[in-house]
């Protein structure tokens, strides 16, 4: 009797895990935002593409998770990867401006897979994008801290959502990523 009601718990709770929420009106690709450079980044060039979107700051002490990400571009971008990081303040742990966060990266990590400007990524003034994730993933979308993950599917849609702990070259992110590629 206890198997069967755990069972049916277990098939309650996948059917209310928080992606069920989702009307996606819009996707991914209908996006777009202002790369670190000025220009606008338009997501449709992304379709049939696996996104992970990385909110980012310089002074957090998971910054040096740049190095991973870059290796995760490096290792996945000819498969249809593509890593977007979001330099933001939300958290207080941003540079002054676009330029620093650039050669920052730059310099220390040697980046270059796109980056957007600074960027607010959680309450009233997020960018669009990320109220987005929210209204169809749930509360789990919303960025806890820094270098929180958003994993995008081919249709353009949240897949997953990774904590700052997980490590971008982690098995469970690296598994998630080459599961949907």
């Amino acid at each position: 009797m206890k198997k069967l009601f755990l069972t049916g718990l277990t098939i309650f709770m996948f059917f209310f895990k928080s992606a069920a929420i989702a009307n996606y009106d819009k996707i991914f690709y209908d996006f777009k935002i202002e790369s670190i450079n000025g220009e606008i980044i338009n997501f449709s060039k992304y379709k049939n593409k696996v996104v992970l979107i990385v909110n980012t700051a310089s002074y957090c002490g998971f910054t040096s998770q740049y190095e991973e990400l870059q290796e995760l571009w490096d290792n996945y971008k000819s498969k249809g990867l593509i890593i977007l990081g979001v330099p933001s303040n939300s958290f207080n742990q941003e540079k002054k401006n676009n330029s620093e966060v650039k050669d920052f990266c730059e310099v220390n990590f040697n980046i270059n897979f796109p980056l957007t400007t600074i960027t607010e990524v959680k309450g009233d003034k997020a960018h669009d994008l990320f109220k987005w994730a929210k209204d169809n993933y749930g509360k789990s979308a919303i960025p806890k801290w820094n270098f929180y993950k958003i994993l995008i599917n081919k249709d353009g849609k949240v897949e997953e959502t990774f904590s700052s702990f997980t490590k971008p070259m982690s098995k469970k992110l690296l598994n998630k990523i080459e599961d949907i590629l």
